[in-house]
């Protein structure tokens, strides 16, 4: 059996500011997209066969030839994606292969530099059976929750929040049928599968996977990769 993933990276990531769509932004000489799909194919333990990325409308030729040296011997399809990243995830999903696949992950191309063991923990959870799984981090920061007013209401007991990063993976099956129940307001894809009734399963993350979002965050992200590059 083998794994695949998606990656909707149609989005334009305003917050970080610029006219390149967030996925397509540089970090030492490759996209961000480029940096995820080399991290997820070494990832070896998690046998990913297929790469389907979700690019915007237009871009999915130029986008399949910067990618194809980075897949090695995996298949890469790449698709349209769309308005909103359920969209796009969905659109990706429609052409995952259905036979030999036991684990699909879903990636945010933000999330470039994963490590491999992240990625082979959550593909290993699922294939022992757990049917929707994330890793995650500790929350370090004191939580408030507002009303709407801004009044604090409560201060929840950190000991029990996590922050949740990606990839996330799932039994096919599962995801397949979070996404055809047209959800919506859901923010990842694991919270999809929660309002089916389906258990998440959390597995350690890293603080090397955080995701880019601000212009501060490519400096982080220059800095990581120089440290990397280096050691």
């Amino acid at each position: 059996m083998s794994s695949a993933v998606v990656i909707p990276a149609a989005g334009l990531g305003l917050r970080l500011g610029g006219e390149t769509p967030k996925a397509f932004r540089e970090v030492g000489g490759d996209s961000l997209l480029v940096h995820a799909v080399r991290g997820l194919k070494a990832a070896t333990a998690a046998d990913l066969d297929c790469f389907v990325v979700a690019v915007p409308p237009g871009a999915e030729e130029a986008v399949g030839k910067e990618l194809e040296p980075y897949v090695g011997d995996a298949r890469l399809l790449v698709v349209a994606g769309g308005a909103e990243r359920p969209d796009s995830v969905r659109a990706a999903l429609d052409v995952v292969p259905f036979d030999g696949i036991d684990c699909i992950l879903v990636h945010d191309a933000a999330r470039a530099f994963v490590p491999a063991a992240v990625i082979e923990r959550v593909v290993e959870a699922v294939r022992s059976g757990a049917q929707a799984v994330v890793p995650v981090v500790p929350v370090t920061d004191t939580i408030k929750r507002v009303g709407p007013t801004g009044d604090v209401i409560d201060t929840p007991d950190r000991s029990t929040l996590v922050a949740v990063q990606t990839p996330q993976g799932f039994a096919p099956d599962v995801l397949r049928r979070a996404h055809a129940a047209g959800l919506v307001g859901a923010t990842d894809d694991a919270m999809m599968c929660e309002r089916l009734g389906v258990t998440v399963t959390t597995v350690e993350g890293s603080p090397d996977a955080f995701k880019v979002t601000r212009p501060q965050d490519l400096l982080l992200a220059e800095a990581l990769l120089a440290e990397r590059r280096l050691g």
